[in-house]
């Protein structure tokens, strides 16, 4: 038996979710504990153990908290609890598999050694919201954990699968390949674990199944499913391509960002000697998207004020009508042979509105979504909202990136 952390570092938060696992067989959560509202504190803390909800939007008493503290205090939390006997001392853990956002060309997870480390490094600025706070804290487990394997777990590598003819940009192609630009995809882990567990859902074997999936969070993208592999995706090299997000823009003219100010071009203040942000990515990836238009970037805020905010009205309908034309395009390429369409991520789970809407807008497609169904609270992993007699399903599925991880090192006996 070893005992697995799964490291999720996003861009204001970190989540660790603590897993038992035997080789070869799912594992079992124990434990979850977050830190959340590191761009904007206080930053607070959730922490649960197994049904038992320990510590809820508790503040952490400090007035900056860094993603690698923000670790450190969630694996004290962890290890200071006598209720949690698997994890008692830090000499506990086994494996610490971390969510890396862009993997570039690797096609499944790494054991990560100096090697893998630096190569990992030279891919920060293509994520940079994501990737150096995940290797800040890979760097502090190789340090404080010398007994722990650390794993790398791509979300891009689900999207290995993407075929030539859409993962390539129509530039010229030496310098394509000499400076690895194409679409990579993000996610991933996210859309690993719904093709499977809407499969099992579906009673279908994971390479039978044909899905349009949706992660729809403060960052959200849709993606192709043929054969249980991703056929296309929106995000692109980076994670800015495709749906706009909280604070992200989403695809636009490539041309527009020129227009904007006149030192796009310069890198950004919030550079670093190790992480190269000109403004032109800081303003499309940090200053856009919902936040640009209203000020927030709370989408239950915004669904909440569609009728008497001309402003949330405007962010509500921009989405709804960027997901549909994903939807619709993907159902083209798909060639209308469309399992199910599924809903995920933070919004997807929780916004009854948006997924009406959604649904309503692309229904000339064959989808219908059961009102009744869709406003209850989702219960199990996943829900069939599906309208009688449509011709489409309509799932939303609680995805689990934090499971995926610790499922594959589980599975995998070079990590063991």
């Amino acid at each position: 038996m070893k005992v697995i952390l799964s490291v999720n570092a996003g861009s204001s938060s970190v989540k660790v979710s603590v897993y038992r696992a035997e080789f070869g067989q799912d594992p079992v959560q124990l434990a979850e504990a977050q830190i959340s509202g590191l761009t904007a504190p206080p930053a607070k803390l959730d922490y649960t153990r197994g049904d038992t909800t320990v510590s809820k939007d508790k503040e952490i008493d400090t007035k900056t908290i860094s993603q690698k503290d923000a670790f450190d205090q969630l694996v004290e939390t962890l290890t200071s609890d006598k209720d949690l006997p698997e994890l008692s001392s830090r000499d506990d853990i086994g494996i610490v598999c971390h969510r890396i956002v862009h993997g570039g060309d690797h096609t499944k997870p790494r054991l990560i050694s100096e090697k893998t480390y630096h190569s990992l490094e030279q891919l920060n600025d293509l994520a940079p919201l994501h990737n150096a706070n995940s290797l800040g804290i890979v760097h502090a487990c190789i340090r404080d954990l010398p007994g722990a394997r650390n794993v790398a777990c791509f979300d891009s590598q689900f999207h290995s699968s993407l075929p030539p003819h859409i993962r390539t940009y129509p530039i010229d192609q030496k310098i394509a390949k000499s400076n690895h630009l194409r679409k990579y995809g993000f996610h991933g882990l996210s859309y690993a674990f719904i093709t499977r567990q809407a499969a099992q859902f579906l009673g279908k074997n994971v390479e039978d199944v044909n899905l349009i999936a949706l992660h729809l969070g403060s960052g959200a993208s849709a993606c192709a499913i043929k054969g249980g592999q991703s056929w296309d995706t929106s995000m692109g090299l980076t994670p800015l391509a495709g749906l706009p997000g909280a604070t992200r823009s989403g695809s636009v003219d490539p041309s527009l960002v020129f227009h904007y100010a006149s030192d796009v071009g310069k890198l950004s203040p919030a550079s670093t000697k190790d992480l190269h942000i000109s403004r032109a990515e800081e303003i499309l990836n940090k200053e856009s998207g919902w936040k640009a238009l209203t000020g927030t970037t709370n989408f239950g805020v915004i669904a909440s004020q569609y009728s008497s905010d001309p402003k949330m009205a405007l962010a509500f309908d921009l989405f709804v009508d960027r997901i549909s034309a994903f939807i619709g395009s993907y159902y083209v390429s798909l060639k209308g042979q469309v399992d199910a369409l599924v809903f995920a991520g933070g919004i997807g789970e929780k916004s009854d509105a948006l997924r009406r809407a959604v649904v309503e807008q692309v229904g000339c497609l064959g989808f219908g979504i059961d009102e009744s169904v869709n406003k209850k609270k989702i219960g199990g992993v996943v829900e069939d909202l599906t309208k009688e007699g449509a011709r489409h399903r309509v799932l939303v599925c609680a995805t689990d990136e934090q499971f995926e991880m610790a499922r594959s090192c589980a599975l995998d006996r070079e990590f063991w």
